[in-house]
C-alpha cells in the first residue's frame, strides 16, 4: 500500500511540465487518480485512502462468508428474564435499597404474615363494587399493606425473574441512594405495619404483628435494704444483643439478662424506704413471639471518633435455640429453629451492602438472597406454596405476567425481524461488494468513503448518500476530497441511489476542470517560488527613476515569499482540514472561530501602506518604490494586492489628522509638564500625610479619589499616549444626599486604598488646574490633651450615617450572597498548619498567580527597515507603526490569593450547605464527610444545613481540614458503596409519619 503523500504527489507530478493552459482530460482523470491498480483483499491488509480504487478494509469483512444470525441483532434472549422453575422472585436494587429488599424476602417467607396481609381488604373502589379493575389502567395500592400485597402477590407468581419495588419504596418516601440501617428501617416498618393494621376488623390480621414478633420482658430492681420489688413491664419486637467480649449467641443473651448493681451516684429510690438505696436491677423475659428477632449489635458508637464503627466479632449459633434457660417461668416449650439471617457486608458502619440467608419455611431449605439474584445454598427441591386465597390480587399478577409474556413475544419478534433483515442485508452485500469495483473503461461514479462504510455497519442502516461536502465552489467534486472517496461501478451506483436516495450524482462529469487548472497553477508558482524571489530580490536592488514604479510596504517587501507560501498552501489546509470534518474528526467550533479571528486580524500583501480610510498612509518610512518588472511578478502572488503607482498621492485627510495630533501632542505635553511641577509630591508620592499621624504643620487636609491620581499619573507620564485628566469627580466619595461615605477609621485602614490625602497648597494648585464637582475637607479638632489617641476629626461635608451603614450592608451582602466563587481547602497534616505567609513563592498556581504590567516609556520610534524578521515559519502579523501598542512593564503583585502545597481550591456559592461542601471536599481530599473536621478562623464548622454564606465563608477564605481515621478498604466492596453524610436516618420518610 503506497502511502497517501506518496500518491497525492505522483497524481500532480505532470505539473511540473504542464502549465495550466495546455491541461487536458487525461491530466484530470490523473489529479483524481482514475487510473491507479485497485487493491486485492489478502495484499491489501487495511484500506489505502489516497486511492479511490482501494474498496479493501472498509467493513466488508464481516459479510463475507457464513455468519452467525445471532450476530444481525444486539437483543437478548427474553427468556433469561423469565423466572425458572420452582424459583423464587428476587427484587431490584433501586441505588441502595438493598436492605429493603432483605426485609421483604424474610417477611414474604413468613407465611403466617404473609396470609394475615392476603386477608386484608383492598381499598380499591372497582373491587369494593365488584366491577373488577379496568384493564386499561394500572393497579395503585393506596396503603402500605396494599403495596406489601401486591409485592407479595408478584414475589409467589410472577412469571419474572424479579421485579421493580419502587412503588413500595417511593410510597415509604426512602431516599433510594442513601444507604441506612437495615434493623433501624425493620422496627420502624413494623411499627408503621402495626399501627395500620390496628384498624382491622379481623382479630387475625389486627393482631398479626403482636402475635409474630411480639415479646414482653419486665425491667425488675429488688432494693437491697428491705427487699421491695418494683416491676416496669415491656413490649418489645427485638433483643438487642452486645456482642463484644462473646463469641456464642448464648453469651450474648446471658450478658442482657444479666444482673446490674446500682450503688453510689447510680443508687436507686426506694418507695418503702423513702431513700435513696443499694439496689439490683435485672431483664426478666416474661413471653416470646412466635418469630424472635436478635439483633446483634455490631453497630457500635466509637467515642474517640465520634462515628459509628462495625464489630466484625465471629458469633456462633446453631440451627436451634432453647430460650427456656433464659425465661422466668420455665413451664413451656421455647425452642426456636433459625429461619433467616441478616448479612452485612463491608467493614465500615457507613456502607457495604446487605444480603439475607433464608430457609423455606415449607421445604426446610436455604436461599441466598441478594436483591435480583436467588441462590439456592442446599438442600432438595423447591416446592412454592400456592395455598393461599389470593381473591383480586391473582388477577393483578396474571395481568403483570400478561404484560411480561407480551413484552417476551415482542422482544423475541424482534430479534426473528433483524435475522431477516440482517439476512437480505448479508445476500445484498455479497453479491453488490463482487461489482462494487469499477472496470476499465466502464461508467463509475464516486461516492463517500464514510458512506459506504456505514452500509457495511451492521449496527444501523445508511441514511440517504449526501455527497454535498465534497463540492467545490463549481458545483462539482473537489480534487482534493478524492482521498475520502471512492470509486465504483455505474451499475451498483444505480441501485445505491435507487434503494438509498441521495445525491447529488459524482460521475465523469463531475471532474472539475476548474479546480485541476488552478491546482496547477499553484503548484507550478510554488516550484518557480524561489526562482522569482532571487528575480524579485535583484530588481529591488535597481534605482526607479520618475514615476514608472510602485509603492510596496517595506513589511510586505521582507516577508512577501513567506506570505506568497502560506498563501499557497492555504488550499491545501483548507482541504485537510475538510477531510477531517467529513471524517467526524472536525475542529472545535470555537477553536475554529478564534483561528479564523486571528487570520483576519493579519494584514495581507501590501496592505501594510493602507491607511484607515483605505488611501496611500502618509508614513514614507513605512514603504518604498518597486520597479514595474518587481511590482509585475509580485502580482502573480498576490492579483488582489492593493496597488498605488509612485505617482498616487497620500491621503489628504491623514495629513489633516497629523497636524492635528502634532498639535494635540505639544498642547498635551505642556499641560502635563505644567501640572507636574505644580504638584511635584503628588507625581512622586513623596511627604503625603496620614490620618493615623497627623501633620502638625496644619489642621486641614482635603480628599480626592485614588482612582483620580493614578488616572492623572499616567497622563503626566505619558501625555502623547493618554488623555488629560480635566475635572476630579469627588462624587463617587458621597452618598445621593452629599454626605461622606467614609469614617476616619476606615479612612485609615480598609477605604484608604479609594482615597488620597493632599495638603492645603495642593489643594489649591488642584482647584486652578482641574474642575472640582465637590469639595471634601478633613479638619482636625484643638483639644487640651495633646495624645494622638485623644483627638477629634471633622469632616465637610458631615459623614451620612444611614448611607454609611447602608454600604457596610451592602458589602456584607455581596459577600454572602455569591455564585461560583472560589475558597481554598487547607489540610491539616499532624494537627501542623502550613502557613500559606511561610513561603509564598513555593508551590503558586500558575493560574492564580496572576501578574499585572504597567506600561513602560517608549525608548523611541524604530525604523522599519531594521526591523527584521527571523526567518521562522511562523509568519509575523503586520502592524501600522502609528498604532504599535506598547507592552507593560513592571509586575505588580495580585492580591489574590496564592496556592500554597496540601491546598485545592473549590468553586463554592453561598447558599450551598457546609453538608453540600463536605461532598466536595470528600472528592478532592479523599476524606469521608463524617471524617472532616472543619474551621475558619478557629471557627469550628459543624452545622451541616447551614449555608456557607450564613457561616461566614466568603469568597477567598482558607477553610482547615482536619482528617480523622479514613474509611479502611475503601473499594472493596462487590456492590456499589455509599460514603454516607452524619446521619440523619428516616427522618422525612413516611416511616416515622405514624
Amino acid at each position: 500500500m503506497a502511502p497517501r503523500l506518496q500518491l497525492e504527489k505522483a497524481a500532480w507530478r505532470w505539473t511540473q511540465t504542464v502549465p495550466p493552459e495546455e491541461v487536458t482530460q487525461e491530466h484530470i482523470e490523473a489529479a483524481y487518480r482514475i487510473g491507479l491498480e485497485p487493491c486485492q483483499r489478502g495484499v491489501c491488509r487495511r484500506n489505502c485512502r489516497g486511492n479511490p480504487n482501494c474498496l479493501v478494509g472498509i467493513g466488508e469483512h464481516v459479510w463475507l462468508g457464513e455468519i452467525d444470525e445471532n450476530s444481525f441483532h444486539n437483543i437478548d434472549d427474553p427468556n433469561s428474564e423469565r423466572r425458572k422453575k420452582n424459583a423464587f422472585v428476587g427484587l431490584t436494587n433501586l441505588g441502595a435499597t438493598c436492605y429493603v429488599n432483605t426485609f421483604l424476602q424474610m417477611w414474604f417467607l413468613n407465611l403466617e404474615l404473609r396470609q394475615a396481609l392476603y386477608l386484608c381488604p383492598s381499598t380499591c373502589s372497582e373491587y369494593v363494587t365488584g366491577q373488577g379493575i379496568p384493564k386499561d389502567r394500572d393497579y395503585e395500592p393506596q396503603t402500605i399493606c396494599e403495596h406489601l400485597q401486591y409485592l407479595f402477590a408478584l414475589l409467589q407468581n410472577s412469571n419474572r425473574r424479579y421485579i421493580d419495588p419502587s412503588g413500595f419504596v417511593k410510597a415509604l418516601g426512602l431516599d433510594t441512594g442513601q444507604q441506612q440501617d437495615a434493623q433501624e428501617f425493620s422496627k420502624l416498618f413494623m411499627s408503621l405495619l402495626e399501627d395500620t393494621l390496628s384498624k382491622q376488623k379481623n382479630p387475625d390480621v389486627r393482631n398479626i404483628v403482636q402475635k409474630q414478633f411480639c415479646g414482653e420482658y419486665a425491667y425488675v430492681t429488688v432494693c437491697n435494704q428491705c427487699g421491695r420489688e418494683s416491676k416496669l413491664i415491656s413490649k418489645f419486637y427485638e433483643l438487642e444483643l452486645n456482642i463484644q467480649g462473646h463469641k456464642q449467641l448464648t453469651d450474648c443473651i446471658t450478658e442482657f439478662l444479666k444482673e446490674e448493681k446500682l450503688e453510689d451516684d447510680n443508687r436507686y429510690f426506694c418507695e418503702t424506704c423513702q431513700s435513696k438505696q443499694n439496689a439490683t436491677r435485672k431483664i426478666r423475659l416474661l413471653s416470646l413471639p412466635c418469630t424472635l428477632n436478635l439483633q446483634l449489635m455490631r453497630f457500635v458508637f466509637d467515642r474517640q471518633t465520634g462515628h459509628k464503627k462495625k464489630l466484625n466479632t465471629y458469633i456462633g449459633f446453631s440451627e436451634l435455640l432453647d430460650m427456656e434457660p433464659f425465661m422466668e417461668q420455665k413451664d413451656g416449650v421455647y425452642i426456636y429453629e433459625l429461619s433467616a439471617v441478616l448479612i452485612h457486608r463491608g467493614v465500615s458502619a457507613y456502607s457495604g451492602h446487605y444480603i439475607a440467608h433464608v430457609k423455606d419455611p415449607q421445604t426446610g431449605e436455604w436461599y441466598k438472597f441478594n436483591d435480583e439474584d436467588i441462590e439456592k445454598m442446599e438442600g432438595k427441591k423447591l416446592q412454592l406454596g400456592i395455598e393461599e386465597d389470593l381473591a383480586f390480587l391473582q388477577e393483578l399478577v396474571e395481568r403483570d405476567n400478561c404484560k411480561f409474556e407480551e413484552w417476551c413475544n415482542e422482544m423475541a419478534d424482534m430479534r426473528k425481524q433483524s435475522v431477516v433483515r440482517g439476512k437480505i442485508k448479508h445476500e445484498e452485500v455479497k453479491e453488490l461488494y463482487q461489482r462494487l469495483p469499477a472496470e476499465a473503461g466502464c461508467p463509475y461514479e464516486f461516492v463517500s468513503l464514510e458512506w459506504l462504510q456505514k452500509w457495511l455497519d451492521e449496527s444501523a442502516p445508511p441514511k440517504p448518500i449526501d455527497n454535498t461536502a465534497c463540492l467545490c465552489s463549481h458545483g462539482k467534486l473537489h480534487p482534493d476530497k478524492i482521498s475520502i472517496m471512492k470509486r465504483i461501478s455505474e451499475y451498483v451506483a444505480d441501485y445505491f441511489y435507487r434503494r438509498y436516495g441521495g445525491g447529488p450524482r459524482l460521475n465523469v462529469k463531475a471532474l472539475c476542470k476548474d479546480c485541476v487548472v488552478e491546482r496547477c497553477r499553484i503548484l507550478r508558482l510554488k516550484n518557480q517560488l524561489n526562482e522569482d524571489y532571487k528575480t524579485v530580490t535583484n530588481l529591488l536592488k535597481i534605482t526607479v527613476k520618475g514615476n514608472d514604479g510602485f509603492w510596496v510596504g517595506k513589511s510586505s517587501l521582507r516577508s512577501w515569499r513567506q506570505l506568497a507560501l502560506e498563501q499557497l498552501n492555504e488550499q491545501d489546509d483548507d482541504a485537510d482540514q475538510n477531510n477531517g470534518k467529513m471524517n467526524g474528526d472536525a475542529q472545535n467550533k470555537d477553536e475554529s472561530t478564534e483561528e479564523k479571528r486571528e487570520e483576519e486580524e493579519e494584514l495581507n500583501f501590501n496592505e501594510d501602506l493602507v491607511c484607515p480610510h483605505g488611501d496611500l498612509c502618509i508614513s514614507e518610512n513605512e514603504r518604498r518604490v518597486v520597479s514595474k518588472e518587481a511590482w509585475k511578478k509580485l502580482k502573480q502572488y498576490f492579483p488582489k494586492a492593493p496597488e498605488f503607482p509612485n505617482s498616487k498621492e497620500c491621503c489628504s485627510q491623514c495629513k489633516i489628522l497629523e497636524r492635528e495630533g502634532e498639535e494635540n501632542e505639544a498642547l498635551h505635553k505642556m499641560m502635563a509638564s505644567e501640572q507636574k511641577t505644580a504638584l511635584q509630591n503628588l507625581f512622586q508620592d513623596k511627604c503625603r500625610p496620614c490620618l493615623g499621624s497627623w501633620p502638625q504643620e496644619t489642621d486641614e487636609l482635603y480628599i480626592v479619589s485614588q482612582f483620580f491620581v493614578e488616572e492623572w499619573r499616567k497622563f503626566v507620564r505619558r501625555p502623547t499616549r493618554c488623555s488629560p485628566v480635566s475635572s476630579v469627580g469627588n462624587s463617587a466619595l458621597l452618598c445621593p444626599h452629599g454626605g461622606l461615605m467614609f469614617t476616619f477609621a476606615s479612612m485609615t485602614r480598609e477605604d484608604s486604598k479609594l482615597i488620597a490625602l493632599i495638603w492645603p497648597s495642593e489643594w489649591e494648585a488642584i482647584q486652578k488646574l482641574f474642575v472640582v464637582d465637590h469639595v471634601i475637607k478633613i479638619i482636625r479638632m484643638q483639644t487640651a490633651e495633646t495624645s494622638p489617641e485623644s483627638t477629634l476629626f471633622d469632616s465637610e461635608p458631615k459623614l451620612c450615617p444611614e448611607c454609611r451603614e447602608g454600604l457596610l450592608c451592602q458589602q456584607q451582602r455581596d459577600l454572602r450572597e455569591y455564585t461560583q466563587a472560589t475558597i481554598y481547602v487547607h489540610k491539616v497534616v499532624d494537627n501542623k498548619k502550613v502557613m500559606k505567609e511561610a513561603a509564598p513563592e513555593l508551590n503558586v498556581s500558575s493560574s492564580e498567580a496572576e501578574e499585572e504590567r504597567e506600561e513602560a516609556k517608549p525608548e523611541g520610534e524604530q525604523d522599519p527597515d531594521f526591523n527584521q524578521t527571523n526567518g521562522g515559519a511562523k509568519r509575523q502579523k503586520i502592524s501600522h507603526q502609528n498604532y504599535i501598542v506598547y507592552q507593560k512593564q513592571g509586575i505588580r503583585r495580585s492580591t489574590r490569593h496564592r496556592k500554597v502545597r496540601g491546598e485545592k481550591a473549590l468553586l463554592v456559592s453561598a447558599n450551598q450547605t457546609l453538608k453540600e461542601l463536605k461532598i466536595q471536599i470528600m472528592h478532592a481530599f479523599s476524606v469521608a464527610p463524617f471524617d472532616q473536621n472543619l474551621s475558619i478562623d478557629g471557627k469550628i464548622l459543624n452545622d451541616d444545613t447551614a449555608t456557607l454564606g450564613a457561616l461566614g465563608v466568603i469568597p477567598e477564605s482558607v477553610i482547615l481540614l482536619k482528617a480523622d481515621e479514613p474509611i479502611a478498604d475503601y473499594a472493596a466492596m462487590d456492590d456499589v458503596m455509599q460514603v454516607c453524610m452524619p446521619e440523619e436516618g428516616f427522618k422525612g420518610t413516611g416511616l416515622l409519619g405514624h
